[in-house]
């Protein structure tokens, strides 16, 4: 099966998605641009205490995690460029410093794009090897329900100067800190971030609460890998462990075993339809999420990026 790409025309300083009448959607970018500009500006970074100098900071992009002590400052995720100056004096106001420490889940934008200001600042980032090697060129990320999006490589500065592949751990402001790769799941290369002493881990985005997951399946990532990479967190934390998703509230050790059951019953649904020669769009109309849509929401990126997953 092959997946209808958009294509994405340059106007000036605008990506133009080629489903948008030509002309026409040049003026509505343009008109539009001093609204997500406005949008970016007045974003605002909103804490959560869930440890003794342990805070989720939420922003625009990625849940951010930081480790605020005697020994300095580590975050687990960048969000964007403008994001950066306002978790920065978020940090400041909760007794923090400078970042020294910055762990990325993987290398999407959203969760990485502040590495560059960040690296020249000084702070040391640390990711998977393969999330690494992804920073280094230039990535293309069908999101299936919004425009594609180009990532361009990272400078120097924004790019790991640390990386590992199966487990790093780190001590730091008096605990262990786990870093946990259990194979391609949102990404190729997906970091679970275990604070182990404060029993706090970070899943990135291979754990999202805000709705449907995305897999990134284009660039490896895969459905199954998503239920065995969340199994095996599981297998590593305990009833009592905050469990901070990619996006979306703070979440606990069953609401991760219940997205396990979900993603595992949407899984068995699909793979059982294409077993019986169905295309993607019979899938779709089959509703294989119906028991979930109500809490989650439109569910076709998922059933999407499921399908390719499980057929290429």
């Amino acid at each position: 099966m092959k997946d209808k790409r958009i294509k994405i025309y340059k106007v000036g300083p605008f990506r133009i998605p080629d489903y948008i009448p030509g002309i026409f959607s040049a003026f509505l970018l343009i008109v539009g641009f001093p609204f997500v500009v406005q949008s970016q500006q007045t974003a605002e970074i909103t804490t959560q205490t869930v440890g003794e100098g342990r805070h989720v900071l939420f922003g625009r992009g990625g849940n951010i995690l930081a480790s605020i002590g005697d020994q300095g400052v580590l975050i687990v995720d960048s969000q964007f460029p403008d994001m950066v100056p306002k978790y920065q004096s978020t940090i400041k106001s909760l007794g923090g410093r400078e970042i020294d420490f910055t762990v990325n889940t993987h290398w999407h934008y959203d969760h990485a794009d502040g590495n560059e200001l960040l690296g020249d600042a000084g702070s040391w980032i640390i990711a998977h090897s393969h999330s690494r090697d992804m920073m280094t060129r230039h990535n293309t990320i069908n999101t299936v329900v919004n425009p594609i999006v180009e990532q361009a490589p990272y400078s120097q500065a924004g790019l790991p100067v640390a990386t590992y592949e199966e487990k790093m751990e780190l001590f730091f402001n008096g605990e262990q800190i786990d870093l946990l790769h259990a194979g391609p799941a949102h990404t190729q290369g997906d970091t679970a971030v275990f604070f182990r002493d404060s029993n706090i881990v970070h899943m990135g985005d291979v754990f999202n609460n805000a709705g449907y997951p995305f897999i990134d399946s284009e660039n490896g990532g895969e459905i199954e890998g998503m239920i065995a990479f969340c199994e095996t967190i599981l297998g590593e934390i305990n009833a009592d462990t905050i469990v901070v998703p990619g996006h979306g509230e703070v979440a606990t050790y069953y609401d991760l075993l219940e997205y396990i059951t979900m993603l595992t019953e949407i899984r068995g649904k699909i793979k059982a339809l294409i077993e019986q020669g169905a295309s993607l769009q019979e899938v779709i109309a089959a509703n294989p999420t119906v028991n979930w849509d109500a809490k989650k929401g439109d569910p076709l990126r998922l059933i999407d990026r499921a399908y390719m997953s499980l057929t290429r």
